[in-house]
């Protein structure tokens, strides 16, 4: 003891200062947080405007203004501005991406391979190679590999049993980037009838248009010709030994029809040119090769010329016309034409698409169209495809989507036919289905068809079904339980349910034997509501949750719309949403008129001048999930993609306190000056949808709806998170004026951000990039929710 005391004396001796000062410390105090950054303010250059009568005022036209250096330079300054304001405002979230990219990365499959297709003798199919960032295209012979399961076994085409490489690279996208600047994206990819030459278009950034290559499989090189740009669409004649394609004028309207002799020294040959500037010309073959289609449409007429393939330059017959524009697809069945389209019957619109059929029959006086299916309100038809001895029919009931099979042919001389007298086989599909849509199923002698099963609950199945005996195989699902992807084949099959083939990759699942679908029922919930929006119109609402996440009347949710074009909203199960849903989010989704899947009527009640319905269906939508507990109040967001992102901007709009956040990707927000002076190519079918500027009643509806013509002043907007690209036909310019305009016009509030973000690549063809902007969306929706 007295010698601690003796050591501790001496060194308190000999450090006397540092106790005194303890003796006197005096906890600073705490700093004040840093204040929060402060948005962008682009300068004002105030332009007027006039038309129909209404004068207005834009102080943001100068960012659009692509040819004035000045206005570009101020542009590329204001960007920059707003990539620092978004890293700063997001700062406190960087972890938070991090782990969110992590697990949306996760749930990636890791096989980038398509299924293989057979056609013909061959399997054609696309596989990604071990660092590279662009997939190749490859066969092989079905007959060397009757069984083949994936692209890794044998690992890339190589069999060590025999010693013999059975696989046979087609087309490699790396070194198409090589050729394109670094850049590869296909929009066109068609073989041969022969197997012989594959034709193809890869878009060219440099020149904002895609070049059409025709490639000799024997020889894997390049043909000499035909070599051509702007190409739009292709269609192969004479068995492969010619090619038509369609190329667009600089606006980008397709309009001159040429055929090419593949290995030919002469000149292409045009076979049509419409000069006129609101007709489009677009072509297809027939699935048996028989026969090209062309068609020629505008928004008062639609035109489909019949070419036989076998003698391409002979003539194009008229074979279908009507007076206003239609969606028309011909196909030729053993001496017969048959016609899917929703065209007016007898000048009477009609509203769903229906099937007729006419005799191959030279002479236009003498043919006559008749109905193959007798109308039924109850049972709609939305999509067919053919072949050779059997027609595949998507049909719905109400909501409800099924896929049945004919036997063909089908009886002549009788008229049309209920479905039910023509025996059809209906064929097994999950719970919650929302989209069904068929493969390429380019193997016209087949009776095996492909399809894409979608559902809100469930990743994507392609399934391969016989429509002669009923059986079905799954190709490929993914299975998140197991984090990654299985190609299941002899297992979740209809004739081999619990059995395991010796060759497949089902080793480590444990399917259920009631149950093949891997999808995600026990885990997630899917609910339909039918809401009344203003007008007492029902509108269908679907809902996705977590069964165990999910909290009654205490989940953020996030609603999304897009309600244009008459397309369908897109319900599949998305990787990246799983994030959400585990942390106790409500996935909505709003069918608002405008949109696609319930006729054509649904689309008009929601186009052009009764676009405001579209937007109060969407507003009545976000109502209802919080008037009824189904979404926390004050915790609703939306989303929107392009038409969807001026849905849901409109509706902020109207209820700004409706929502608490948005995310708006590459948004269509400013219709108005967009639509009336355009930069970039428009067609007629956005006219159509959002109206014609020239036309008084159109023109003021568009000012009641527009997003940028319609923010209101002096309250409190939700948080907006706006995505745009470089290359979306919706001008960056769009984005950026919007957000200037609300940030001018509302009420500061550094806790409701405004932001702005750009990419210079479409996102969708890079999957970094893809997971990368969705963390950090999935982290700007949760910020906002937990200020």
């Amino acid at each position: 003891m007295r010698h601690l005391l003796v050591t501790l004396r001496r060194r308190y001796c000999n450090h006397p200062k540092p106790l005194i000062q303890r003796a006197h410390y005096k906890p600073q105090k705490p700093q004040p947080p840093p204040a929060p950054p402060s948005p962008p303010k682009p300068p004002k250059k105030p332009a007027k405007f006039s038309l129909h009568g209404e004068s207005w005022e834009d102080p943001y036209s100068w960012m659009s203004q692509l040819n004035d250096k000045v206005a570009m330079r101020h542009m590329d300054v204001y960007m920059e501005q707003e990539e620092k304001y978004i890293e700063a405002v997001m700062s406190d979230t960087e972890r938070l991406q991090s782990k969110l990219q992590s697990e949306m990365a996760s749930r990636f499959s890791f096989d980038l391979s398509t299924p293989p297709l057979r056609w013909g003798p061959w399997l054609y199919y696309r596989r990604a190679e071990e660092g590279k960032q662009y997939p190749v295209l490859c066969r092989r012979l079905a007959s060397l590999n009757e069984e083949f399961i994936s692209h890794k076994s044998p690992s890339a085409g190589f069999d060590f049993t025999s010693g013999q490489r059975i696989e046979q690279k087609l087309l490699d996208y790396n070194q198409e980037a090589e050729r394109f600047g670094g850049y590869a994206y296909e929009e066109l990819s068609e073989v041969s009838p022969d197997h012989r030459y594959l034709a193809y278009t890869m878009y060219d950034k440099d020149n904002d248009y895609f070049k059409l290559s025709v490639r000799d499989l024997n020889f894997g090189t390049l043909c000499s010709k035909p070599q051509a740009d702007r190409v739009s669409n292709i269609a192969w004649a004479k068995n492969g030994q010619a090619l038509l394609y369609v190329v667009t004028n600089h606006d980008k309207r397709p309009y001159r029809l040429y055929c090419s002799m593949v290995g030919s020294d002469e000149d292409d040959i045009l076979l049509l040119e419409d000069p006129q500037e609101n007709v489009y010309v677009n072509i297809r073959h027939t699935k048996d090769f028989q026969f090209v289609t062309v068609n020629t449409f505008s928004t008062t007429s639609s035109k489909i010329f019949l070419i036989n393939a076998a003698d391409p330059l002979s003539g194009m017959t008229l074979v279908w016309e009507c007076e206003t524009r239609a969606h028309c697809i011909v196909e030729h069945h053993q001496g017969f034409l048959y016609l899917f389209t929703d065209a007016a019957k007898e000048g009477q619109p009609v509203d769903n698409h229906y099937l007729l059929r006419s005799p191959v029959d030279p002479s236009p006086s003498l043919r006559k169209w008749e109905s193959v299916f007798a109308d039924d309100d109850e049972l709609i038809v939305e999509d067919v495809d053919f072949s050779y001895s059997h027609l595949a029919l998507i049909v719905r009931e109400n909501r409800v989507f099924k896929l049945c099979s004919v036997s063909l042919p089908l009886p002549s001389g009788k008229g049309s036919f209920h479905l039910k007298e023509l025996y059809p086989q209906f064929l097994p599909l999950p719970s919650n289905v929302t989209q069904i849509s068929p493969g390429p199923n380019y193997d016209y002698l087949s009776s095996t068809m492909r399809f894409t099963i979608s559902s809100p609950v469930m990743p994507d199945a392609v399934v391969d079904y016989d429509l002669s005996n009923g059986k079905w195989n799954i190709v490929q699902q993914q299975n998140l339980l197991h984090e990654r992807t299985r190609v299941l084949y002899g297992s979740a099959s209809s004739g081999s349910r619990g059995e395991k083939s010796p060759l497949s990759r089902v080793d480590e699942v444990n399917i259920a034997n009631d149950n093949p679908w891997n999808d995600l029922v026990e885990y997630y919930g899917c609910d339909q509501y039918s809401v009344p929006s203003d007008d007492g119109v029902v509108v269908p609402l679907t809902i996705v949750y977590s069964h165990h996440r999910r909290k009654e009347d205490q989940s953020p949710g996030l609603l999304h719309g897009h309600g244009a074009y008459g397309e369908i909203l897109d319900k599949r199960w998305r990787n990246e949403l799983k994030s959400l849903l585990d942390r106790g989010w409500v996935i909505a989704y709003a069918d608002v008129r405008g949109g696609g899947g319930f006729g054509k009527k649904w689309h008009h009640d929601g186009q052009r001048s009764n676009k405001i319905n579209s937007i109060r269906d969407y507003i009545c939508c976000a109502k209802f999930l919080v008037d009824n507990k189904i979404v926390q109040e004050n915790k609703l967001s939306g989303w929107g993609y392009s038409a969807g992102g001026l849905l849901v901007a409109a509706a902020i709009n109207s209820c700004p306190d409706l929502f608490r956040a948005a995310v708006l990707k590459v948004p269509f927000l400013d219709p108005t000056n967009t639509l009336l002076y355009p930069i970039l190519p428009l067609t007629p079918v956005d006219y159509e949808e959002f109206g014609y500027p020239g036309d008084v009643e159109d023109f003021q509806a568009m000012r009641a709806y527009s997003p940028y013509d319609n923010i209101q002043k002096g309250v409190h907007y939700p948080s907006v998170l706006v995505t745009s690209s470089f290359n979306t036909r919706f001008g960056v310019w769009e984005a950026a004026k919007w957000v200037a305009l609300v940030r001018e016009n509302s009420i500061y509030d550094p806790k409701r951000p405004i932001l702005l973000n750009l990419t210079t690549d479409i996102v969708e063809e890079n999957r970094y990039l893809h997971c990368k902007e969705s963390a950090l969306e999935t982290a700007f929706l949760i910020k906002m929710m937990d200020l």
